[in-house]
Formats: C-alpha cells, sequence, structure tokens
C-alpha cells in the first residue's frame, strides 16, 4: 500500500508557496471542473469591540486569496466559502467576511459566502448520536478544509478535523461538549459525513495555549497540505511538537478509518518535520490541589478557588474564561477572597465549605440548582455568560472586578505583536 502524502513548504509568498505546496501532495488531483468546490476556513470568532489579534487563531486571507486564485487559473468556478462562527450572542460570518477582505473574492472570482449560521442544519446518525450539519456542506462534491496550525487547551491540537466542527449548528456543537459524551470522540464522526477532499494547514502562524487569542502566538511560516486528512494532521501535530499517538481524537479517528498515526507511515514531502518543529505547549497550569492557575499562587492569591475548565465547556465560554480569570486577578489588593468557589461547564458540582459560589454559565447554573453545598449563589446565567454582569454582580459582593482591567489586557495582547517580528496584519485582509 503506497504512503499518504503530505507537503510541508515554507511560506514566503502566498501564492507561490500554496502552488508548491498543491504540486508537492498532488491536491487537486481528482478534482473535476464541475465540481461544486466548498472552502472551509477556521473563522472561530472575531471581535468588533475590543483589539482582536488574529494570528493563529483563524485562517490568514493570504492563504485563502491564494487558494481561490489558484482554482479559479485551474478552471473551477464553482466556488463557496462557509463557516459557522461562534455566535455572541448572534452569528458574525457574513461581518467577519467583509473584515478579511472576502468580498474582494466575491467581485473578482465569484465565490459565494455562506455564513452556516443563516443557513439550514440536516440531522446526521453519526452511529449512536446525531449531530446537525451544515447542508451547504454535505451538498458540496468536494471541500477544501483549510484550518490553522495551533493548539487548542481541551484537545490539544486544532487541525483539520477538529475544523470541521465549525460546519455544525450551536445545538450540535454543544453536544460534542456534553457531560455523558467525550469531545474527543464526537467530533472525529463529523468528517466521515463530508466530501473532504484536500486539507491546508495554514501555519504562516501558530499559537500556543490556543484556540483563542488569550494564547501566545509565533510566525511559523509553514504550509501543510495532503488529500490524507489524517495525515496532514499527524504532521500538524508533529510541527506543534506532540506525537498523533498522544492526541486521543486523532488516535480515536485513526481506529475508526484504519489510518495510521505513525509519522514513518507518511511520506512528506518538500521541508523537513523534525526541523521545522516548534513546540507550543497548550496548556495553562493548575495548582495540584485545583485552586487556581499557578500564577494566581505565585501571586499569593488565597480565599479563592477556581476550578480548572474542561471539556464539557463549550467554546462560548471557553472563550471567556480568560477574561474571568484576568477580572478575578484585578479584585485581588492583597487581601483574601471572601472564600469563594468558581464552577464552570456541565459537570463541576459546587463543593461544600464555600460561603460563595460562583456559577460561571447556563450549565454549571442548571446542574447546581439545587446544591446543597452552596450556600450563597452568585449565578452569571448567560449562554454565553455576559462579563458585564459578572462584573455587577461580583461588585455586588464585595468582590472589586474591574471589566476596564481587561480591557487593558486586551489591548496589551494585540500590541504585543511588532510588524518587526513578522506580525502582520495584511496577511488578513485582501
Amino acid at each position: 500500500m503506497s504512503k499518504p502524502v503530505v507537503s510541508v513548504v515554507k511560506f514566503n509568498d502566498p501564492y507561490q508557496s500554496l502552488r508548491q505546496s498543491l504540486d508537492l501532495s498532488e491536491g487537486l488531483k481528482g478534482f473535476s471542473k464541475e465540481d461544486k468546490i466548498l472552502i472551509k476556513p477556521n473563522l472561530v470568532s472575531w471581535d468588533f469591540d475590543l483589539p482582536f489579534p488574529p494570528y493563529g487563531v483563524v485562517t490568514t486571507s493570504a492563504v485563502m486569496a491564494a487558494l481561490v486564485r489558484i482554482l479559479a487559473e485551474e478552471g473551477f468556478t464553482d466556488l463557496t466559502i462557509g463557516e459557522a462562527p461562534l455566535m455572541v450572542p448572534k452569528t458574525v460570518g457574513q461581518a467577519m467576511f467583509k473584515v478579511l477582505g472576502y468580498q474582494k473574492l466575491k467581485e473578482q472570482y465569484g465565490v459565494k459566502l455562506v455564513d452556516f449560521n443563516e443557513e439550514k442544519f440536516v440531522k446526521v446518525d453519526c452511529g449512536g448520536f446525531e449531530l446537525s450539519l451544515a447542508e451547504k456542506a454535505l451538498e458540496a462534491d468536494k471541500i477544501i478544509n483549510v484550518p490553522v496550525l495551533k493548539t487548542h487547551n481541551q484537545t490539544k491540537v486544532s487541525l483539520g478535523i477538529k475544523n470541521l466542527k465549525g460546519c455544525l449548528n450551536r445545538k450540535s456543537k454543544m453536544f460534542c461538549h456534553g457531560a455523558q459524551n467525550d469531545l474527543n470522540h464526537t467530533f472525529p464522526h463529523i468528517i466521515e459525513k463530508l466530501p473532504v477532499a484536500l486539507t491546508i494547514i495554514d501555519g504562516v502562524f501558530g499559537i500556543a495555549k490556543g484556540p483563542g487569542p488569550t494564547g501566545k502566538a509565533e510566525r511559523l511560516n509553514l504550509l501543510v497540505a495532503s488529500k490524507d486528512p489524517l495525515a496532514a494532521d499527524v504532521v500538524g501535530a508533529a510541527l506543534l511538537g506532540y506525537s498523533a499517538s498522544d492526541v486521543e481524537h486523532l488516535v480515536y479517528f485513526a481506529k475508526r478509518s484504519g489510518g495510521s498515526i505513525n509519522l514513518a507511515d507518511i511520506d512528506v514531502q518538500g521541508e523537513d518535520v523534525a526541523a521545522c518543529a516548534k513546540f507550543l505547549d497548550y496548556d495553562w497550569e493548575w495548582t495540584p490541589g485545583d485552586t487556581g492557575p499557578l500564577g494566581y499562587a505565585k501571586r499569593g492569591i488565597k480565599g479563592l478557588a477556581v476550578r480548572k475548565y474542561d471539556n464539557t465547556m463549550c467554546t462560548g465560554c471557553s472563550m471567556l474564561f480568560n477574561p474571568l480569570l484576568i477580572m478575578l486577578m484585578s479584585a485581588y489588593k492583597g487581601e483574601p477572597f471572601p472564600n469563594v468557589e468558581v464552577v464552570s461547564g456541565k459537570v463541576q458540582k459546587a463543593s461544600p465549605g464555600f460561603d460563595k459560589t460562583v456559577l460561571f454559565g447556563r450549565c454549571a447554573c442548571a446542574l447546581n440548582k439545587d446544591n446543597p453545598n452552596i450556600k450563597k449563589a452568585i449565578a452569571i446565567k448567560g449562554c454565553p455568560p455576559d462579563l458585564k454582569e459578572f462584573e455587577q454582580m461580583m461588585r455586588e459582593e464585595g468582590i472589586m472586578c474591574d471589566y476596564n482591567e481587561y480591557v487593558k489586557y486586551r489591548h496589551y495582547i494585540y500590541h504585543r505583536y511588532k510588524a518587526g517580528d513578522g506580525f502582520d496584519m495584511g496577511l488578513y485582509s485582501i
């Protein structure tokens, strides 16, 4: 049996580098000029109110524009870009397409721009459970999957297989994070239902402690391409410093598909994987007693126990968990907190012995509504929660969280990326 081919190419000129990547991987082999092609980038979210550094978080517009140009030059005319970004609380797909310059692709090449959240979803049997997939994705003849080369604090890496979670409706995304489900054993079923013909991993930037912008981005200058989605992710994981055997969703998918997670079983064309690899940590370190981030302990924060996020926390709450930590830290003035516990997600139950319990998000509120261990509940019920409401309710309890400190933090993480270090916002416009 021949080995799956994966190309690893250094990113210089977007068009030339992607051309080389597709040539080495024979990425367009088997495509027909009549194919309805759906391009699925990673556009997980955007922030239109506060500074948002997209590096390593969303697919670069430079790679997307180069891909569309190549497809047009090869005679493909039925092109659609589709995504279902995070709803906070409403969908922002069309606004993201605009800010990323995709309107120019529509004008120049006739590319259709589809926010799946505004379209129809179809229930699909995934073997023991149902997921609702975007009808536009199911109707495509070929899907070109264009994820980012990034880590993920719940799944270690987020590459091609994980990126297809963006083809689900909101309810199904939440199901993947269910109390009775293993996240790593749900979303790998999605790719089995979709005609994914090519994976292109955008590694212009990568991010540690992803998937959101509060992680630390790196300029990596890599493109990975393959017609084999598992092989692409195995190589992508290796480039981030992880063996696929340590990434549960890749192990799970390999068992289901009969594929290999051994790098030696892949024909890598182009750059040497080991020479290009750079370890990016996926996890935020917590105290051994699960009382909060190690940074809290180092600062001497006492009287507060923030339980570590788990896989049942959906992306909406996950994106707000770091802001929660920043705002709690802003309330610390050297005195202990008034014996407070913070729980989140769908399985964390309030512990006995605390005077106040913060229930962060609708799921935590529902799970703990009759918990006898709670003396005073501070219920932040939103889905996802509202940070301004969190600030107000904490202040009513004498815990002086400051939303403005989080705003300052957002400005800090945006401005820490310098153009001289390769962080060019021009790569996110067309």
